[in-house]
């Protein structure tokens, strides 16, 4: 196929790409309008809100990811830079260090064009941007000095999903593939698991059909790449199976089965779960994932295959008896 040209350097090659980052610098100013919770600070003047983070970005890691789907690590890794800071207080964030401690190192636009060109030199297939919800400014800021330095790779916008209208309306025509983590379904799992407002599954199902919207279904070159499209991640949880089930249904039938959608299996609790959490202090169960990999095969939903072959490795929760041996 010929070459794809990533979307931000056809906004700087059509003159545009300036003016947005003008635009995506006015959110930052009193209200916060980066994210739906819309805090009373001036960012401009690094003040912080909920997300901990102020004028600048603050990025926890930089590397070759050989860990994410296949469509985007393929055989030299996924470009991933780990922001710090985040917009939600999941109780069982697997990165709660950085995202509600926020450690890392503070970065001006020009250091963080620097690790994106730094990523491309290192092979990497694209530029993975995990977690940024809360730093759109600073992206935008940081992709109009890279792309005149060269940046050529897709851009992967890796969020939960609770974005907000007017980070969205920055984004279009910059972003190359979207990958929504769909959390949760109801107000109430929103509230008791996620700590956001109980607005979290409405804004995600905005946030996500105006991203399809944008970009539209997944597209793969013939090396197995993604370049283009709506990647949907969503983490099966303990007892949650009716909420996924939700999910998907939803997926079907707003943006079609067409939709690419890793049905990840790997739960496990940590950060605040525990006593004040029972319910979901568990692994899932093998007898869990099969029933939402049942649901979503029905749906006839485009499934990350490696993700499946992972969560049919998942314990049981029946216990095999031992055999009695008599003597």
């Amino acid at each position: 196929m010929t070459r794809y040209i990533p979307s931000y350097v056809q906004a700087y090659e059509a003159g545009w790409l300036r003016a947005r980052v003008e635009t995506a610098r006015e959110l930052l100013q009193m209200p916060c309008r980066v994210c739906p919770r819309y805090c009373k600070v001036n960012r401009m003047d690094d003040e912080r809100g909920a997300c901990l983070i102020g004028r600048y970005a603050v990025v926890a890691s930089a590397f070759p990811h050989f860990g994410e789907e296949d469509v985007l690590r393929g055989w030299m890794g996924s470009g991933t830079i780990f922001m710090s800071g985040c917009n939600l207080r999941c109780v069982f964030c697997q990165n709660y260090d950085i995202s509600q401690v926020a450690r890392g190192t503070r970065v001006t636009p020009d250091q963080l064009a620097a690790l994106m060109l730094r990523l491309q030199e290192l092979g990497c297939h694209n530029i993975n941007i995990v977690t940024p919800e809360h730093v759109v400014p600073q992206v935008v800021e940081a992709l109009f000095l890279a792309v005149q330095r060269g940046l050529r790779l897709p851009l992967v916008y890796n969020t939960s999903a609770y974005d907000s209208p007017e980070s969205l309306q920055v984004l279009d025509g910059l972003v190359d593939i979207y990958m929504p983590d769909f959390k949760v379904w109801t107000r109430e799992s929103a509230r008791r698991y996620l700590k956001s407002k109980e607005d979290y599954a409405a804004v995600a199902r905005e946030s996500i059909q105006e991203m399809h919207r944008q970009v539209g279904d997944l597209q793969i070159d013939e090396t197995g790449l993604a370049y283009r499209g709506v990647l949907l991640r969503h983490l099966v949880m303990p007892g949650l199976v009716e909420e996924t089930k939700a999910i998907l249904n939803w997926v079907a039938q707003t943006l079609g089965t067409n939709t690419y959608v890793n049905l990840m299996a790997q739960y496990y609790p940590t950060n605040k779960v525990g006593e004040a959490y029972s319910e979901i202090n568990r692994a899932v169960y093998r007898e869990e994932y099969l029933e939402a990999l049942a649901h979503a095969e029905a749906l006839g939903l485009r499934l990350d295959r490696r993700s499946v072959q992972e969560g049919l490795l998942l314990p049981s929760s029946v216990k095999r008896r031992l055999p009695i041996v008599k003597r």
